[in-house]
């Protein structure tokens, strides 16, 4: 029994790795965005310096590893066996729960899962024992203060943040402008003199607060003399700060790597460590278990753990090299950096999530305020504030999504704000603080213009709403699992963290290959930091052509399987193509959207030249996507309904012409492959063709509607809505070939 308690415990720090990978990649955001945001670095000395102070912060950190000991659970009233199920399942579902937020690119608080799958699976054990004839109640078994507190600092986080963000980044743009070159001569000492005092108060009173050298004596001696370190530190900062703006050094670089450093250590020090508290508590258990002679694993009660935690430098050491090598490897981190990033913009570009009802009324609400303020503020004031905020102005690295004085902001001001939550006890998240200020700078900077804000409002409440669903998630998920665990013994345990690991695993592969297939964003993201209009109109026009060419083949393809479907009564085919039907609705619309956006990067003169038959191009694919839609409704209602078959004779009919249609489709692909429109005169005849063809065969059949035996006038139905609509479809290809010349040769003539 004891090897087996061992092998979980293996498997206990197994998943510890894994926990770390993920973890890392959603963590990562809060300390790598603003750097990456504002370009102040290439990506690779950015992860350097980010790696560097991830290393250290878990090489010399204790962290809050004893929330896993007895911050949750009280554990003189659970037994080493409940314990290890508890531990099991948390490491179990942190792993599946932080890989999914992960996949999706959606940042969450990682203390906070951890917090509530504790709770989850300490709740259901709890449960057990009072069931079991346990005669204490729950607020004896489960520790609700620490929980409560995680609670309280999720509103205080969201709302603290993103007011003060909003607040200190307005005051900071009136001072530099967004032309802050111009503003730079003697500000920028005691601005980058400020920023460097935030960022060692913050290191001193959150990242170094646990370090393994802080011994008692040097906490004190920073407690008592806090206020000279500060004074001292932001006259020494500035002095060395003016000087590097003198050498030519930019100094908003320095002060946002600084930032990425501190964030980084903090975090790597405070809450990532805590990935590895569950395992080496279990660790400790399985030492103190075997110590006291094994035995009955049900019996014996882990009092030990009361005691505080005294983590081996080897194990640290271990978390930080796993936390490097994740933070320099993993895809997933980039994707969920992008979501803040492109939340945070500021330039319009592909917006990450749609408009919510609850976003356009507070959009409406927003615009009313703001009319109300314009109009009880003179004239010369407004004037006064619009040239501060003139975004023409906007000085920024090329590619960036917005300027170094926002990446400093975003950096300084939440680890002030973590720092001294942390100072005055105050239960204030690390992850909150970070993506709520970078909202509220943004808001500030008047990046959320009339035509995105309603999108990035949704986006901010998607977020904060993946917030409570990870509590959520985390409780429920974790008090399953432990009751599977629980009932199911050691071989369930060990065959869930199998299954998890083939989960991430596989996951891993799932995402890898699509982000290969990802080339369209690369050349959409290409074109929108393209500052050259002429090579932005030939590269949008690729865009285009990529992007509708992949639509003809999904439109030959799905017509293709749609009309097996009903010939063949295959009700699975026909459902499959409902539902992809659906999907490439959003994917055009998402084109559509994205296209747009790059038209505004082209010369005035050739948008509007190019706009007509760019519009047109785009309803005539969405066109074809409507025909297929209806042919799929009509004919999936009639097999799932198990009407009569197609009769053979017409089948063996539309067979010969669906072939003529989808040679069409190959023709037109192949031309745009070619990228030439000499071929479209004579596919448009091939239309006109099939067109003549299809109505001669549509009023063939409805004039012998009168002769047909009543009992198969259901799919004689279902059959002249086939032909009418494949003949839509294929009157839509032709309009759609004439917009296509049009849109690569505007002397074309459409003949």
């Amino acid at each position: 029994m004891d090897l087996i308690f061992l092998c979980l415990v293996v498997f206990l720090f197994l998943l510890a790795i894994f926990d770390l990978m993920v973890g890392v990649s959603n963590d990562a955001v809060n300390f790598l965005n603003s750097a990456i945001g504002s370009k102040a670095a290439p990506f690779r000395r950015i992860l350097i310096v980010a790696s560097i102070g991830v290393f250290i912060g878990a090489s010399m950190s204790n962290g809050m590893m004893d929330i896993a000991r007895h911050g949750i659970f009280q554990p003189e009233h659970f037994s080493f066996y409940d314990l290890t199920c508890i531990f099991m399942a948390v490491m179990v579902a942190d792993v599946i729960l932080l890989d999914m937020f992960n996949t999706l690119g959606m940042p969450t608080s990682t203390t906070v899962s951890r917090v509530f799958e504790l709770l989850g699976a300490t709740f259901v054990v709890a449960l057990i024992k009072m069931a079991g004839g346990f005669d204490m109640g729950l607020s004896e078994l489960i520790n609700t203060e620490k929980v409560l507190s995680v609670s309280i600092g999720i509103f205080l986080s969201v709302a603290i943040a993103f007011v003060f963000g909003m607040i200190v980044q307005f005051i900071s743009r009136l001072i530099f402008s967004f032309n802050y070159r111009s503003n730079l001569k003697w500000k920028i000492g005691i601005f980058g003199g400020i920023c460097a005092t935030a960022i060692i108060y913050f290191l001193l009173i959150k990242g170094a607060k646990d370090l393994t050298f802080m011994t008692p004596e040097v906490k004190a001696w920073i407690n008592d003399n806090t206020s000279l370190i500060i004074l001292g530190s932001l006259a020494v900062c500035t002095v060395i700060m003016q000087l590097l703006h003198a050498l030519g050094v930019n100094v908003l670089k320095v002060i946002v790597l600084l930032g990425t450093f501190s964030l980084a250590m903090a975090f790597a020090g405070n809450d990532l460590v805590n990935f590895i508290g569950v395992p080496l508590t279990g660790l400790e258990s399985f030492r103190d278990y075997t110590a006291n002679g094994g035995g009955d694993a049900h019996g014996f009660l882990m009092d030990s753990l009361n005691g505080p935690s005294d983590t081996p430098i080897y194990f640290l050491i271990g978390a930080g090299v796993i936390m490097v090598i994740s933070l320099a490897t993993s895809k997933k981190t980039q994707n969920v950096s992008k979501t803040e990033v492109g939340l945070g913009s500021q330039q319009e570009g592909d917006e990450m999530f749609g408009s919510s009802r609850i976003a356009r009324s507070l959009m409406r609400w927003a615009l009313s305020l703001l009319e109300w303020v314009r109009r009880i503020t003179p004239e010369p004031t407004r004037r006064w504030f619009n040239r501060r905020f003139n975004i023409d102005e906007t000085i920024m690295e090329n590619g960036a999504a917005f300027d170094l004085i926002r990446g400093s902001v975003n950096l300084v001001l939440a680890g002030a704000l973590i720092a001294i939550g942390t100072s005055l006890k105050l239960p204030l998240s690390t992850t909150f603080v970070t993506f709520m200020v970078a909202m509220g700078t943004s808001l500030a900077d008047r990046a959320w213009g009339r035509e995105s804000a309603v999108f990035r409002i949704t986006g901010v409440i998607s977020v904060i709403g993946g917030w409570f669903l990870t509590a959520g998630i985390a409780f429920i998920g974790a008090g399953i699992i432990v009751l599977m665990m629980h009932y199911g013994g050691h071989w369930v345990m060990i065959a869930l963290a199998i299954l998890t690991v083939i989960f991430i695993i596989h996951s891993n592969r799932r995402f890898k290959a699509r982000q290969n297939d990802d080339n369209g964003d690369t050349l959409f993201r290409t074109i929108l930091s393209c500052n050259d209009k002429e090579e932005s109109w030939k590269l949008l026009r690729r865009y285009i052509t990529e992007q509708q060419a992949a639509f003809m083949v999904y439109a030959r393809d799905s017509f293709s399987s749609i009309t097996t479907g009903f010939m063949t009564e295959n009700q699975r085919q026909l459902g499959k193509a409902a539902s992809s039907l659906q999907r490439q609705k959003s994917m055009l619309k998402n084109a559509r959207r994205r296209e747009t956006l790059c038209l505004h990067r082209v010369d005035r003169t050739m948008a509007i030249e190019k706009s007509t038959w760019f519009y047109l191009s785009n309803n005539c694919c969405m066109s074809i996507l409507y025909n297929l839609r209806r042919i799929t409704e009509v004919c999936k209602e009639h097999v799932d309904n198990n009407f009569r078959p197609l009769p053979q004779q017409f089948a063996d009919e539309f067979a010969l012409i669906r072939t003529r249609v989808e040679i069409l489709f190959n023709d037109t692909i192949e031309m745009m492959n070619s990228d030439s429109i000499e071929a479209i005169p004579t596919l448009r005849r091939h239309c006109d063709d099939i067109k003549s063809e299809l109505s001669e065969m549509y009023h063939r059949r409805h004039s012998c509607l009168h002769e047909t035996d009543p009992a198969s006038l259901a799919v004689v139905y279902v059959y002249i809505n086939l032909l009418q609509e494949t003949r839509e479809m294929v009157s839509g290809l032709r309009k759609y070939m004439r917009s296509y010349g049009k849109l690569h040769d505007s002397a074309f003539s459409g003949q």
